[in-house]
């Protein structure tokens, strides 16, 4: 959820960061005295999309980096225990003996003491954990929040918990909201992967819950991040945490990106929708004037036709409702210009909106 909140936070300034770096840019590549492209120019344009496009995938790596030092930095009960996955019940209990032996807190005296026996039973929690085959099962998928699952004693039960309580809810609120905002209009570019990339990380993410033994692209990524790097192995739930972070990112990048790189890729559709865009709004103008030229016409035609009339209002005004109806019917709506732009305007409205369109 920080990543999350940081990321929006952030999606407000790639337009401050783009026009700063395009300055720094223009200011290394053209020489003094020659002519910077002006704002507005398509050249200007299209060195601003390639320039924003550039600077809002370095920081969304950036961010993906960030989540995978946050996991670095957050121990696990492998790491505490100083023991590998494979390590054996056996292992286990004889690591937590020798570690016990030093970390225990008789053998600490003053405000270290406290410290110690903390520390002491967070090894004694990771050792009781490890030793419990279901317990182990459960903490390698779902994360240290297992140990408050007080009910859970079989595998059985804590993938149930963990798939009830953690992953379908997670999942459901995830659809809700594309769904929702995709009905206002929202998240219009890249909609099918959207849903493809949501429908994808939730079965990696219940297929890795569910295997009896790690899932083989987990001992694949764990051969090549400790191949290239010193980087520690994952563990199931610190891979799914991950790859939850990669899934904001990569929404992130689908809605920042993905219009700039269309744009960038046709940018003689982009001018032709530009162009509609100005031919529409031009078009409404003119009605506008027009309507307006009408009403005042019309209010002096009713005006002079109600002169007879004026002794009986009740009449009066029941002809002056016909006859503007008549006015609208006949005129105004009959008009080629009118049917025109109303047409362009409800194909514009339903084109931006798709799903208010369906029935």
């Amino acid at each position: 959820m920080t990543q999350y909140l940081s990321l929006v936070g952030w999606a407000f300034l790639p337009g401050f960061v783009t026009g700063w770096v395009q300055t720094i840019y223009y200011g290394l590549t053209i020489r003094a005295g020659d002519p910077k492209p002006r704002p507005g120019s398509p050249q200007y344009a299209a060195h601003r999309r390639i320039i924003q496009i550039l600077v809002v995938a370095f920081y969304l790596l950036y961010t993906i980096y960030e989540a995978d030092d946050d996991l670095r930095q957050q121990s696990h009960y492998y790491a505490d225990l100083r023991l590998g996955f494979e390590a054996s019940e056996k292992e286990v209990k004889s690591r937590f003996r020798r570690l016990a032996a030093i970390h225990h807190p008789d053998k600490s005296s003053g405000s270290s003491a406290n410290d110690s026996a903390n520390y002491f039973i967070h090894l004694k929690l990771a050792s009781d954990t490890l030793q419990d085959t279901a317990k182990r099962f459960a903490y390698e998928r779902f994360g240290p929040g297992v140990e408050s699952w007080k009910k859970c004693v079989t595998i059985k039960d804590f993938v149930s918990r963990g798939v009830l309580s953690g992953i379908v809810p997670y999942y459901g609120v995830g659809a809700a909201a594309i769904y929702v905002f995709g009905l206002f209009g929202y998240m219009d570019f890249g909609r099918f992967y959207r849903w493809l990339i949501l429908l994808t990380l939730f079965v990696f993410e219940l297929y890795t819950v569910t295997r009896p033994y790690h899932a083989t692209y987990l001992s694949g990524i764990n051969y090549v991040v400790t191949t290239v790097s010193n980087h520690p192995p994952y563990l199931p739930f610190q891979l799914i945490i991950l790859a939850r972070k990669i899934t904001v990112t990569m929404y992130i990048a689908l809605a920042q990106i993905g219009p700039l790189l269309q744009a960038h890729l046709n940018p003689d559709e982009q001018r032709a929708d530009e162009s509609e865009e100005k031919a529409l709004k031009k078009g409404l103008e003119r009605l506008n004037q027009a309507a307006q030229a009408l009403d005042y016409e019309a209010t002096k035609l009713i005006d002079v036709e109600l002169v007879p009339f004026k002794a009986d209002p009740q009449q009066a005004a029941n002809l002056q409702g016909k006859m503007r109806e008549w006015l609208v019917q006949n005129t105004i709506r009959g008009d080629p210009m009118v049917r025109d732009a109303l047409g362009r305007s409800l194909k514009k409205q339903r084109g931006d909106h798709p799903h208010r369109g369906r029935k």
